[in-house]
């Protein structure tokens, strides 16, 4: 089998293939501060000399404590590292995600996540997911005012079905979508195929489901024990080799679970395994 792609275009950015989910950076239940924060910076720090250039956080993280300890961190930011954060899901308390995608609501939205990880322009800004209560098109009509302002470089999406991408499409360029999807949960599979197409990052969140997915999996078990490897890097090997769009972005608290996340890409699978 030929080798993968190690890199993937996102517009006119270009990075590895791995990238690093930033969620589990904070504390219990993606609220307020980890256990242990100089620790937290410490595998960021790690992460990034390990050749990872893609960070992927969001406002909602903490909230905001992932994007701060990313600029406490790594700021200033070393050349071609691409930071990707969102904004569209607000925080009342723990447990809680609530849609806000009001024009307003985003461009706050925006602004403070700017402050916070002390960027004059955020490479990739993501709209966290659709608001019942607010056409897609004046959110992603806010979003490319912002771009046009200069201090959004490039916009996607997550959460978000064919009709959604169609519809944010026909009101500014839209280079990535960020939706739920791993080797057990395949619900987006056209929308990975519509990526493919039409040469846009595929971003699947829970690439892992949470160390769940490979519990009862028998088959990937036998096909990891074959390339000498756990269940976690055969199940995002897989999905490396799913489409050369897909950019997986596990993420962990742990340094010894990003090292073993980093050894999925180089494991090659053949048709059959596939």
């Amino acid at each position: 089998m030929a080798d993968l792609p190690k890199t993937i275009t996102i517009g006119d950015m270009t990075v590895n293939r791995l990238g690093f989910g930033a969620m589990r950076v904070t504390g219990r239940g993606v609220w307020g501060d980890p256990p242990d924060r100089e620790a937290a910076k410490a595998l960021l720090r790690k992460v990034a000399a390990s050749g990872v250039d893609f960070f992927d956080t969001a406002d909602s993280y903490g909230p905001g404590i992932s994007e701060i300890l990313i600029a406490e961190a790594l700021h200033p930011y070393p050349a071609g590292l691409i930071i990707a954060t969102k904004g569209g899901l607000v925080r009342p308390g723990p447990d809680r995600w609530d849609a806000d995608c009001r024009p307003a609501s985003l461009r706050a939205a925006c602004e403070a996540s700017l402050k916070r990880l002390r960027l004059d322009r955020i490479d990739l800004y993501q709209l966290h997911t659709v608001d019942p209560q607010v056409s897609i098109e004046d959110s992603v009509g806010t979003l490319l005012e912002l771009q046009k302002e200069g201090k959004i470089r490039h916009i996607g999406l997550s959460n978000v079905q064919p009709e959604q991408l169609r519809r944010a499409q026909a009101v500014a360029p839209i280079v990535s979508v960020q939706n739920r999807y791993n080797i057990d949960d395949r619900f987006h599979e056209k929308m990975v195929d519509t990526c493919t197409a039409q040469g846009l990052a595929f971003l699947p969140w829970y690439p892992l489901a949470a160390g769940t997915l490979t519990e009862d999996s028998a088959r990937l078990a036998d096909i990891a024990k074959r390339h000498g490897a756990t269940l976690a890097q055969a199940a995002l090997a897989w999905l490396l080799h799913r489409s050369p769009m897909m950019l997986p972005i596990p993420g962990t608290s742990s340094e010894a679970h990003f090292l073993e996340n980093l050894g999925a890409a180089s494991i090659r699978l053949d048709a059959d395994e596939l």
